[in-house]
């Protein structure tokens, strides 16, 4: 029994358990950690604004993360560090930074939904993995604000000491002037080292 609210995301996935939705933030980055949010929402919990982060403009998500903060039951975030991503790939340090979200929960989830196709079982919780659950599920699209707010505060911040990669305008994220500060000065502590940090040289095809 799915009760939709005006904004067309489903309140929860089952009829009584607790709920927890996680998502991550920044697993294309090339510098920066991999953050991941989990959120436990009260039943009454509505919000106008509230939907999949990616549709969110930085002023409405920066407008919804202290309400989240404050009317979510439970909420915690998670990271992995760029060293942590090198050792054991992006995909498991996005697992891992959901289980340390979840770990951090002062009440424990009865069924964790999360955004995407893949999961690694944190230990004997009930999951569901929800393909684009940040547009379907509130405490998903919760997850998703919590996890992209508090990444890109990170990256400001972090912008501060290393202001020539444009991380406060591309988060670590591949754009072409971040590629090209990586040319230009190399890459920095927080660069991922197994990224491919630097675009192959077309001309290296013909040589």
């Amino acid at each position: 029994m799915h009760h939709k609210h005006s904004g067309g995301l489903e309140k929860r996935f089952s009829t009584n358990k607790i709920e927890a939705g996680c998502d991550e933030a920044g697993r294309g980055c090339l510098a920066g950690p991999v953050f991941a949010a989990a959120v436990i929402l009260p039943d009454y919990f509505e919000h106008p604004l509230l939907n999949d982060s990616k549709k969110l403009s930085e002023k409405k998500r920066n407008i919804l993360r202290p309400i989240i903060e404050e009317q979510a039951l439970a909420w915690a975030v998670g990271i992995c560090s760029p060293e942590e991503i090198d050792e054991i790939n992006i995909l498991n340090a996005s697992f891992l930074a959901m289980h340390k979200a979840i770990e951090q929960l002062n009440t424990s989830p009865e069924l964790l939904l999360i955004d995407g196709n893949r999961f690694k079982p944190y230990k004997e919780v009930p999951f569901e993995c929800i393909i684009k659950g940040d547009g379907k599920f509130m405490s998903i699209a919760a997850a998703s604000v919590l996890a992209k707010t508090h990444r890109d505060e990170f990256m400001q911040n972090i912008h501060r000491k290393y202001p020539q990669y444009d991380w406060h305008k591309n988060a670590g994220y591949p754009t072409k002037a971040h590629r090209e500060a990586i040319e230009l000065h190399g890459p920095c502590e927080h660069h991922r080292k197994s990224f491919t940090l630097l675009k192959p040289k077309q001309t290296e095809l013909f040589t």
